[in-house]
Parts: C-alpha cells; sequence; structure tokens
C-alpha cells in the first residue's frame, strides 16, 4: 500500500508584518468613518473658506492616495472604482494632472455620500486583498507606502476635526460636534524652564520606524545655550497680552502681521468671543468658558510672534524643540479619540506633545542633504519648502502615535485654523 506524505506549504515569512499592517489599516479607516459618524450630509458637503475642505471631500481623497499610490500600480487586474474621482479628489499632485481647484472643493455635491462610502469600502477590501497576497518580494515596499498611506491618513483624520469645526463655528446658532463625557483635570506643577547647554548634536530622524522624507537627513548643528518653558503660554497669559493692549501696539508684530491684523480688525485669537469680562471659546463641544490654564490655541505665527516679543523672550528654534523632546515619550501625551475630549486642556501641560501645536521661529527648509523622492509622491512635501513655518508637537486633535521629537509640521504664517498655539524659548549666557 503506498504512503501518501503531506507537504507542507512553507511558511510565509511576512506573516506576521501582513497581519500588523491590515490590522493597523483597518482601525485607521473606522476612526475616519468615526469622526464624520456626527455629521450630517449636509454638514459634510460645506466649505467655509478656502483652506476648510468638506469632510466628504476628506473621505474620498484618503481613498484615492490608497488607490493611486497603492492599488493600481501593485495589484494586478485592479481598476479604478470610478475614473472621475482622479479630478474630482486629487490635492495638489501635478504629476497626477488635472484637478478640482482646492476653493471649489464644495461645489462638488456629486458623488454623495453613499457613494463616498461606498468607494471606500471597494479600495478597503482591495487593500486587504492587496497586503494579504502580495509577493515576498514586493512586501517591504508596499510595507513603506502603506505606512504612508496611514500616516497620510492620520493627518486628514486631524484636518476632519479642525474643518468641520470651522464649518460649525459659522453657524448662527453654534451647533456642536459632539458632546463627551467631562474631561477629569490632575493638578499640574508650576510653570518652569528646561535648560540646555547646546553645543553639537545631531537632528532629524534615523534609521528606526517610520519618518516622512522631510525629517531627514539626519545631520549634525550647533545650538547655543538655551532654556524652553515648561508649559505652552496659556489662555489667561493670552487674555493679559490683549488687555495690555498687545493688538494696538505695532512694534510687537511683525509687518506683515501688523498689516493683517489692522485690515481684519483682529482682536483676539480665532474662535474667542465676549471680551475682556467674560471671554467665551467657541470648541468642537459648543460655545464654552474660557479655560484660562489650558493652553491658548488658533494663533497664527504672527500673534505668536509678537506675544512672545511681548514678554521679552522668544519662540524656540525647531531643533532646539527636537532637543528638549528627547526625555519626553510622545504616546504618553493625551490620545485624540472620536468621542473624546477634543480641545486643550490643562491635563495637556504635563507634556511637550500635545495640546496644541507649538510654532517654532524655524522657516521650513530642507535640512542638508535633502533630496524629495521621485515620482508624484514626491510632491508630498518638499514642494512645500517656501514660505512656511515649521510647528512642534501635536494637539488635542492629533491621531494617537502619529507624533514623534523629528515630526515637522507646517503651515503659511497666516493659518489659524489649526490648533496652533506656543512655548516660549530664552537664550541662556554661556
Amino acid at each position: 500500500m503506498a504512503i501518501e506524505t503531506a507537504v507542507m506549504a512553507p511558511a510565509d515569512p511576512g506573516h506576521a508584518m501582513r497581519a500588523h499592517l491590515i490590522g493597523r489599516f483597518q482601525a485607521l479607516r473606522s476612526r475616519s468613518t468615526a469622526l464624520t459618524s456626527p455629521l450630517s450630509a449636509e454638514d459634510m458637503g460645506a466649505q467655509t473658506m478656502e483652506d476648510v475642505s468638506p469632510s466628504k471631500w476628506h473621505l474620498a481623497h484618503t481613498s484615492w492616495f490608497w488607490e493611486t499610490f497603492l492599488l493600481e500600480p501593485h495589484l494586478p487586474g485592479y481598476e479604478a472604482f470610478d475614473p472621475r474621482f482622479g479630478y474630482l479628489f486629487n490635492s495638489y499632485y501635478e504629476a497626477l494632472g488635472d484637478r478640482q481647484p482646492r476653493a471649489a472643493r464644495g461645489h462638488i455635491t456629486r458623488p454623495g455620500i453613499a457613494h463616498v462610502m461606498a468607494y471606500r469600502a471597494h479600495v478597503d477590501e482591495a487593500m486587504e486583498h492587496l497586503l494579504e497576497s502580495c509577493g515576498e518580494a514586493d512586501l517591504e515596499r508596499i510595507a513603506a507606502l502603506t505606512e504612508t498611506g496611514i500616516a497620510h491618513e492620520e493627518q486628514h483624520q486631524e484636518l476632519i476635526l479642525t474643518d468641520i469645526k470651522h464649518v460649525l463655528s459659522v453657524n448662527p446658532f453654534g451647533e456642536i460636534y459632539s458632546e463627551p463625557a467631562s474631561l477629569t483635570v490632575q493638578p499640574g506643577a508650576l510653570a518652569g524652564w528646561l535648560e540646555f547647554a547646546g553645543g553639537l548634536d545631531e537632528f532629524g530622524a534615523g534609521d528606526g520606524g517610520f519618518a516622512f522624507d522631510n525629517e531627514g537627513p539626519r545631520h549634525k548643528a550647533w545650538l547655543a545655550p538655551f532654556a524652553l518653558s515648561t508649559h505652552c503660554v496659556t489662555n489667561a497669559q493670552y487674555a493679559e497680552f490683549i488687555a495690555d493692549g498687545g493688538y494696538d501696539t505695532a512694534s510687537l508684530w511683525l509687518s506683515d502681521g501688523w498689516a493683517r491684523v489692522q485690515a481684519e480688525g483682529r482682536r483676539c485669537p480665532l474662535y474667542w468671543r465676549g471680551g475682556a469680562r467674560e471671554w467665551r471659546e467657541f470648541t468642537l463641544h459648543g460655545e464654552r468658558e474660557l479655560d484660562a490654564s489650558a493652553p491658548v490655541s488658533h494663533l497664527d505665527y504672527f500673534e505668536a510672534s509678537a506675544f512672545a516679543e511681548w514678554t521679552g523672550y522668544r519662540l524656540p528654534e525647531e531643533r532646539e524643540w527636537e532637543l528638549a523632546a528627547r526625555q519626553f515619550d510622545a504616546t504618553s501625551a493625551r490620545a485624540m479619540t472620536p468621542d473624546g475630549w477634543l480641545h486643550p486642556a490643562s491635563a495637556d501641560q504635563a507634556n511637550l506633545f500635545g495640546g496644541v501645536w507649538q510654532w517654532t521661529r524655524s522657516a521650513y527648509a530642507p535640512y542638508p542633504g535633502y533630496r524629495a523622492q521621485g515620482g508624484a509622491i514626491g510632491e508630498y512635501n518638499g514642494k512645500f519648502m517656501c514660505g512656511q513655518f515649521v510647528l512642534k508637537g501635536g494637539s488635542a486633535l492629533t491621531p494617537p502615535g502619529h507624533v514623534r521629537a523629528s515630526y515637522r509640521n507646517f503651515f503659511p504664517p497666516q493659518a489659524q485654523w489649526q490648533m496652533t498655539g506656543l512655548r516660549l524659548a530664552k537664550d541662556l549666557t554661556s
């Protein structure tokens, strides 16, 4: 009698990586959907200024990113869900052709929400199939692109919240995004200074873990002795600046900032309402009494710079901030959850990470030796290295695990609608 010998298929050496990526991808996509669950179809289609994109557009654009950079080039036989979406949901990739103007994204009434959600489901199924079935030789490349796609969609999760906040803020009746449980606030340490001797050090992302291309190459730079505040500037401190005539004193302001303040008649940060006797603030949880001890938010670079000038201190350099952040754990920041407290709080003061993105006085420029990647994906960061400033630290709206000491966020100096604040720095005599 013949004896049949079972031949075991060789184990997939990339099985653990595939399972890890699929799990992260599924959690990411579920969080994006959860962030829009409190919104109506009308909410999701609104665009209240050029910087704001409709929630529906964010959901579709992030799916277009997966389709364009992973599925079409790497999944054999994949067909685009709708050929029109390349025009409607391309953000700024010149190499990929014409696109809907940014200021007119709110004009996209069709596809509707149901069609966009069907698009997401189609892309989700195809992505999971790609991660399960791609050849071993391609897995490392696809894994790297998947990490970029995850980080990209996490950025848009934060934008979903900052953009819908602006949409709701112009509603005549001050509609809320959500009503979470109250945040438990623990008494914090008194504000002080972290002092650093400076000297020659290395900066930028190392070889371990994911980083965007603009975080490298790792390089050496010299820092003079400096100190960084242990706390971000609070609402109470900024209210003192206003009360002392901060918005009326030209000598505190950079020229472009002073011109903008005068042209707009600005007297306080974006979303502050009322006046010196009773400041209130619009939040994703509705209009509330200003929390005096929480970090001030929604300042543009000019406001942050003027406040620093008023105090006699300055904004930090981005490398100063990065050096200081090495003694903190980025994962210990209060995590953003769709049903959580989506606003800076005094509880955020104990860590350099979280609370508000912190303006630095560093222009967003390439590090020594930087070269953008080839192809359309190379447009992600490099082409914006002009006329913008670096921000550090993450905010109450940043997805968990997204930031690190080397992370370089960037915005033009007039940007207010992001959750941006500041932390002071000062020079030390050697």
